[in-house]
């Protein structure tokens, strides 16, 4: 069996695990840098760009690790999943037989799908490149489809979708509340009944395929860490045909405040006895039955319900705090409960107080900031140097887009914690933008800016900056006023 003597160690080819293996390969040349991944194909970021002091784009692109090896000469990719890690002797044992010595090691194993049951072969998990294209060719020859769930993946698939019916299920009042409140969702609604237009360009990227890669998350066939992908980029969907097999598009119908009760195959449903005539549901694969009493049949069920961090695969014989969400716990140097080992990203979930205007959310911005921040304080450990807490941690800030429409949520966005401490100001012009404004004190604590505002970085700038507001009013959001001079 192998055996290595290294210094750093980082587990996970996706943008955390990449981030951290090129931040430390550029600030320690002469050191063997080591990345681990279950996948042939690793995630790197391209076209970034700095928008403001807080607020980042880029795009996410898979590339073969060749590439990676071939920029930084002293960091090596190992494609092996993890077999075994013991935390007090400082080792990690491979799958393909590859035993290390660390001195630091970092986990961004990300995390993997809450699928709505285990056992079911018509219900999919979209979450790696693998699970989309099966998505894709299942969806080529659907008539109708449930979408359960009501994060960003659901939101991009509904909008997305066409030729094929297809049936909405989330469990609140409102679409996306994860990210809108129900103004901003009754904004975006008719998007998904109007003629798909002005879509973005064609996605231009390279893309990579492998002759082995990892599972497709279909229920019943979810293995083990080995088996799992890195998850998708924000722009999973471009380039890929996401069409039904109907010629015209039947529509979304969402079906709000209930969640799935029950799936039947059709053998199942044939046996059961049901308040809907049998008759009217007509005859299909898979049926689901849903706490308000409705029952639907489909093609196939995707199962889009959020994640849980990736941990199982460290946990045996060693002593990781773990948070609720099943998270590795870390603290403000991004290091867990266990010496020497640090965590970023999706796995991980963040043990110190954070400031008032920020809060974990498992997006890509985040990953790709711990990833830097975890191997700056990696290497200031090694250099025995302090470091203090990064800036990125003071502001939370996001860019997406949704619906075709640019999103941008700042702060407190959603009055997270505020109670009935705060008060909102709107502008809406329908179709266009929706902008939303969070005031607690006076002061602006948080915002969400949909469509093209230009807005982001002037209220990044009064909430960092902790301006009282009071005397501007409702005059803040006056179309008729420029914002920017006004606080020049």
């Amino acid at each position: 069996m192998a055996s290595e003597k290294v210094t750093f160690v980082i587990v996970g080819g996706g943008i955390a695990g990449v981030t951290c293996a090129e931040q430390l390969a550029s600030q320690f040349p002469s050191e063997g840098v080591y990345l681990l991944t279950a996948s042939p194909l690793v995630k790197t970021i391209t076209n970034f760009k700095q928008v403001s002091k807080t607020l980042e784009e880029f795009n996410v692109e898979e590339q073969p690790s060749s590439v990676l090896e071939e920029k930084y000469p002293n960091l090596k990719i190992v494609q092996s999943a993890v077999q075994l890690l013991q935390v007090k002797e400082h080792r990690l044992q491979t799958d393909n037989g590859q035993t290390f010595h660390y001195k630091k090691l970092c986990l961004c194993s990300g995390a993997r799908p809450k699928l709505l049951t285990q056992d079911n072969p018509h219900v999919l998990g979209i979450r790696d490149t693998d699970s989309a294209q099966e998505f894709q060719k299942r969806l080529s020859k659907a008539k109708r489809i449930v979408v359960v769930g009501n994060g960003g993946i659901a939101l991009e698939l509904v909008y997305e979708v066409e030729g094929c019916e297809v049936i909405w299920v989330i469990k609140d009042k409102a679409i996306g509340n994860t990210f809108f409140d129900a103004g901003a969702a009754q904004f975006l609604i008719p998007s998904l009944e109007a003629e798909k237009k002005d879509r973005s360009l064609p996605c231009k990227r390279v893309r990579y395929t492998t002759e082995k890669t990892g599972v497709c998350f279909i229920a019943g066939q979810s293995g083990d860490f080995g088996e799992l992908g890195s998850a998708l980029g924000p722009d999973w969907h471009e380039g890929i045909e996401l069409r039904g097999a109907e010629k015209s598009s039947s529509g979304v119908h969402i079906e709000y405040e209930c969640e799935v009760e029950k799936i039947y195959t059709q053998q199942e449903f044939l046996r059961f006895d049901f308040n809907t005539e049998k008759s009217e549901l007509g005859m299909w694969p898979v049926y689901v039955q849903l706490t308000n009493g409705k029952t639907y049949g489909c093609d196939f069920i995707v199962s889009a319900t959020g994640v849980v961090p990736n941990t199982d695969p460290f946990l045996h014989g060693n002593n990781f705090e773990l948070a609720a969400d099943h998270g590795l716990i870390v603290d403000d140097h991004m290091q867990t409960s266990e010496q020497d080992v640090y965590a970023a990203g999706d796995v991980c979930t963040v043990g110190w107080k954070p400031s008032a205007l920020w809060q974990q959310m498992r997006l890509w911005t985040q990953a790709r900031q711990m990833g830097w921040y975890a191997a700056r304080c990696m290497a200031a450990a090694v250099l025995e140097e302090s470091i203090e807490l990064d800036f990125c941690f003071e502001l939370f800030s996001h860019i997406t887009k949704f619906f075709n429409y640019k999103v941008v949520l700042l702060g407190k966005f959603n009055a997270q914690g505020l109670g009935q401490d705060h008060e909102l100001l709107l502008r809406c012009t329908k179709g266009q933008e929706y902008v939303k404004v969070v005031l607690s004190g006076g002061r602006m604590v948080g915002a969400v800016l949909i469509g093209d505002t230009d807005l982001e970085e002037t209220f990044e700038n009064l909430i960092l900056n902790e301006m009282d507001l009071s005397r501007y009013g409702e005059h803040l959001l006056d179309p008729n006023i420029d914002i920017e001079d006004y606080f020049d």
